[in-house]
């Protein structure tokens, strides 16, 4: 990934539009990163990335409240490491 500063970016701006084709790239600013500029390529497949996290940490929380409600009351009394030597006796 190439790093360049702010004011680099706005002196190489269409150099950089070529080269984000080939790799991302990080603009910084008094040292530190302030933005990233990426192909629309590696934008699309970042939004695809987060929107499927998104799914999957819902289809969670989903889940963990089903098993709650399902769970039996000597479930709420088991401690972690019950539920650790459970694991480890089942395998």
């Amino acid at each position: 990934m190439i790093t360049v500063t702010s004011v680099e970016a706005q002196n190489r701006f269409g150099q950089l539009l070529d080269t984000v084709q080939r790799e991302p790239i990080t603009i910084t600013r008094h040292g530190r990163t302030a933005a990233f500029i990426v192909s629309p390529q590696d934008m699309k497949e970042l939004t695809s990335a987060r929107n499927k996290r998104s799914k999957a940490v819902a289809e969670l929380e989903a889940w963990s409240q089903r098993a709650v409600l399902s769970a039996l009351p000597a479930a709420a009394e088991l401690t972690d490491d019950d539920i650790a030597a459970m694991v480890k006796n089942s395998r």
